[in-house]
């Protein structure tokens, strides 16, 4: 084995960068620290799912207790799963009756422990924590610059409070406002797609008396907004609902307050009676809903375009191909669509570590050389790259076609949507299913083939 471990960096400890640290913790010639510039390992307030494809990748990195749930009753577990397999179902703003409900995962085969899972994000990141050693976890630790060291041969990072440590590659794992991406890309700072979400969690007596409450994820469409409840885990609830605005405008006021620079404050507390008054017109179902809502925060939606790149490195710096990457919203800011961040993070991290072992297998006896390190970095951006560049462009589409709508309804001549547009647009709806039930594993070995051995092999996006 070699004389000291490699020493992997990773900046972030979300989701991404904890499944790095578990899925290369047992590896004895691999050291995995994260740097985290929170100070305290907590995350904000907002619930998180994870589809089919996550959850098979939460069991390959045998984080079990992110599994199994005490019962199906949502009141014990961690997570809650729809008990009908549906992983969504969609119901009218003014009627709430059932429209469409996504494919059964029952009818598929998927094992009930895979099928869509809705958490309170603090929770699943708790479960994934436990699983990697305190000691590795650095916080306070802000990301401020990296730069090669060649007569060390050895990475040095820096920190905003002017500390700094060394590493043998890094992986920027510190999410949609990445500073590791900017650092290399400035121009991939995210820009607001002019989507604003009202996100709630809280506990689930608030809404336990609404008669007729559905007790399944329910995703509510309107004209010109969307709501979405589900019970989460341990006894809790969520609400979201979202609005579009037109990000081109020179504000756009809600509660009282300019959001025209938006886009750079993450979260940030909202109004529940400016919600309310979001949903006044709309059926008894989402009113009551809405009006047991206690408090509010607002996340605007921000995306960025696809990097030319996994692979960081060049004059910034001076650091060799191979030594730097991306993981997680870092790699690829799409947002949060189509609810699948935490599972794409996961796919990205086994995914990472996967491409890192196949260069770097337990039973080597010396360290990877930077022509390994690029290799290893290459397989990992040909298992993940593809595959989220396709997500990019059809949120990318997405976006773009509401905020034409947008502008269109304000336009002299203008038909508003009919109901039965309406009913036609639910049940026409982008299919996600490609993103959900990923197989990364199978992506991952056609990399290696095409990477390693010049085969070019069907394309699993």
């Amino acid at each position: 084995m070699t004389e000291r471990p490699f020493r992997i960096a990773v900046a972030g400890s979300g989701i991404a960068g904890l499944a790095i640290a578990i899925a290369l913790k047992n590896h004895p010639g691999v050291q995995v620290d994260l740097y985290e510039r929170a100070t305290q390992l907590r995350e904000i307030g907002a619930s998180i799912a994870l589809g089919p494809n996550g959850m098979r990748t939460l069991d390959r990195l045998g984080v079990h207790n992110a599994l199994v749930d005490l019962a199906d009753d949502a009141a014990n577990g961690l997570s809650f799963r729809n008990t009908s397999g549906y992983p969504m179902v969609y119901r009218h703003y003014k009627t709430g009756e059932v429209v469409s409900t996504d494919p059964s995962q029952a009818d598929k085969g998927i094992l009930k422990k895979h099928w869509t899972a809705r958490y309170y994000r603090a929770h699943l990141q708790e479960s994934l924590a436990a699983h990697v050693d305190p000691k590795r976890i650095h916080l306070s630790k802000t990301f401020a610059g990296v730069a090669w060291d060649d007569a060390k041969q050895e990475l040095t990072l820096t920190f905003t409070d002017g500390t700094t440590a060394a590493a043998d590659l890094l992986v920027g794992a510190d999410g949609l406002h990445s500073r590791v991406r900017t650092f290399f890309v400035p121009q991939s700072r995210p820009q607001w797609t002019g989507a604003l979400a009202f996100r709630s969690v809280f506990p689930r007596s608030h809404v336990a008396h609404i008669e007729g409450l559905p007790h399944e994820a329910t995703h509510v469409w309107g004209h010109d907004r969307t709501l979405f409840f589900s019970p989460l885990g341990r006894d809790l609830y969520t609400v979201v609902g979202q609005l579009q605005y037109d990000p081109a405008e020179d504000s756009a006021d809600q509660g009282g307050r300019d959001l025209k620079d938006t886009a750079k404050v993450w979260a940030s507390n909202g109004s529940v009676e400016t919600l309310r008054s979001l949903y006044a017109d709309w059926g008894s179902l989402v009113k009551n809903i809405v009006n047991a809502v206690p408090h509010t925060e607002l996340y605007p939606n921000s995306s960025s375009d696809s990097l030319p790149t996994w692979v960081l490195s060049g004059t910034t710096g001076n650091i060799p191909a191979g030594r730097v990457t991306l993981a997680g919203d870092a790699a690829h800011a799409h947002g949060g669509a189509f609810a699948t961040g935490g599972s794409l993070a996961l796919d990205d991290a086994w995914a990472f570590a996967s491409a890192f072992q196949h260069v770097f297998p337990s039973t080597s006896k010396e360290a990877p050389k930077t022509a390994d390190l690029l290799r290893a970095v290459k397989i990992y951006e040909k298992t993940r790259k593809a595959h989220t560049d396709r997500l990019l462009r059809v949120v990318h589409a997405s976006n773009s076609a509401r905020v034409e709508s947008l502008r269109k309804s304000r336009q002299p001549g203008y038909f508003p949507e009919t109901d039965e547009q309406l009913r036609v647009r639910i049940r026409s709806r982008t299919d996600p299913t490609w993103l959900h039930e990923h197989d990364v594993q199978a992506t991952f070995a056609a990399a290696v083939k095409e990477i390693e051995q010049g085969l070019v092999v069907q394309s699993r996006l």
